[in-house]
């Protein structure tokens, strides 16, 4: 039974899908106008790794994974305007840049990758029946959702409208009846993307494209919807609303998630900070993406989570040492605690802790390598093609050369010879461990194969 934290709810709830043989999981996906960040990337670590539980309990013929990307917003008509390129070219080019990077941190593609531009029919007749319905009203050009109208309105993020106005910066505009009301469409200028509606040339707000996009691709209520925590409110608040008042009260999704956000050494991520980075500027530094999904995963998808240098060099070193056990292997079967955890709320840190048991277990003898790669791939680890920067390594004949060196030294009581290649060894990022019958080396963090040639 898997158990996830609804954030509708307030409480972990056994997961029951309205239909097994088609469970049915949307997750907002990015705002195509610049490379994707860390913060980004947790998001679709944590929710890809669900999908990777969902498609082992079910069956990966029966879950429909969609994540949208949006194509149409005021920042990436800014992002043309300064850069004097279309539109259509920035939002390509991102487009193929998020998934690229997203790949590169072991995230399956999801089932269907919808953009907002192709769905502008469905979000006008969305938009069209919750105006007859009187959700919505129409005013200088613009369409506007009346939150008044719909009386659950705050239910997902515990908040009244009075707070609400509050705390949020409400747009104060003389086409609204209410403060909280939300666009649902709104005009465009000659040099704007814009398409012909009953209200005239014009484009979607953001919160109606995940609205229409999602009854279209899973039915008018679905089972998982997913997210950052940052959008709970307003996003999914009035994804809820125009959901709800456009399909008669039913809901649209059942089980509602969010995982926290992430800071860098303490602090929160920002430019003023000098600590903001994306995924790309990582790779570019030559952080292997499955260490970055490692760090990703280390914390509760719940919990904020802390992105820390020395977490990477933790991940590398376990990473190393993963794919090294398990070279050779041929996948076996995930083990049932690893199974346990994800399915105890995406409890990937308890997953994490129990791969390190058997790794332990591996290297004894007490456990096969086969199970420790079935079980690491189960989280999106040691994948296919995502593991090629641990390569394994051939270091037997300097574990015979440094084991004879050894022997030597006992005998001449020198060990200087012993010294000078256990600290080369750990130059090149190479983990000695030497016991009483026996010498290892395993790959470790800062890991450098040239330094390595050169011992040889």
């Amino acid at each position: 039974m898997i158990r996830l934290t609804n954030s509708a709810a307030r409480e972990k709830q056994d997961f029951v899908p309205l239909d097994p043989e088609n469970v049915r999981m949307y997750v907002c996906g990015p705002t195509v106008y610049d490379r994707a960040h860390m913060g980004n990337a947790r998001s679709a670590v944590v929710f890809d790794t669900l999908y990777r539980l969902l498609r082992h309990t079910y069956g990966a013929d029966h879950v429909t994974y969609v994540r949208n990307i949006t194509d149409v917003d005021d920042k990436i008509n800014a992002r043309a305007a300064e850069s004097g390129r279309s539109i259509t070219d920035i939002t390509a080019e991102t487009t193929r840049w998020y998934e690229d990077d997203m790949a590169a941190l072991g995230c399956l593609p999801p089932d269907q990758q919808p953009r907002a531009t192709a769905y502008i029919d469905p979000m006008i007749a969305m938009i069209r029946g919750l105006i007859d319905a009187g959700h919505a009203y129409a005013a200088d050009g613009h369409v506007l959702f009346s939150v008044d109208t719909y009386t659950d309105y705050g239910k997902l993020s515990g908040r009244s409208v009075d707070d609400m106005i509050a705390g949020a910066r409400v747009e104060v505009a003389p086409y609204k009846r209410d403060p909280m009301d939300f666009v649902l469409w709104k005009p465009s200028d000659a040099g704007t993307p814009g398409w012909d509606s009953p209200w005239g040339r014009g484009r979607p707000g953001w919160h109606i494209e995940c609205s229409a996009m999602s009854e279209a691709l899973l039915g008018r209520t679905f089972d998982i919807h997913g997210g950052g925590g940052d959008l709970m409110f307003p996003h999914h608040e009035n994804e809820i609303a125009q959901s709800a008042c456009t399909h008669d009260g039913a809901p649209m999704a059942r089980y509602w998630l969010h995982n926290e956000m992430l800071q860098v050494e303490g602090r929160k991520m920002s430019k003023s900070l000098g600590n903001f980075f994306t995924v790309r500027d990582r790779l570019d530094e030559d952080t292997p993406g499955e260490v970055m999904r490692f760090v990703l995963l280390s914390t509760h998808y719940r919990k904020p989570m802390d992105w820390t240098e020395e977490k990477v060099r933790t991940a590398e070193v376990s990473l190393r040492k993963w794919h090294a056990l398990t070279a050779d292997a041929t996948p076996g079967t995930p083990d049932p605690q690893v199974v346990d955890a994800l399915s105890d709320d995406l409890n990937t840190a308890g997953a994490i802790a129990r791969l390190h048991r058997i790794a332990a277990m591996v290297e004894t003898g007490e456990a096969p390598s086969g199970d420790l790669l079935a079980s690491a791939r189960l989280t999106g680890l040691l994948t296919e093609g995502i593991g090629d920067w641990a390569a394994a390594v051939d270091l037997s004949a300097l574990e015979t050369r440094l084991a004879q060196a050894r022997a030597e030294a006992m005998e001449t009581k020198d060990f200087s010879q012993v010294d000078a290649m256990k600290a080369a060894l750990a130059d090149a990022g190479v983990e000695v461990r030497m016991s009483r019958n026996a010498v290892a080396l395993t790959p470790a963090a800062g890991f450098d194969a040239e330094k390595l040639k050169a011992l040889s």
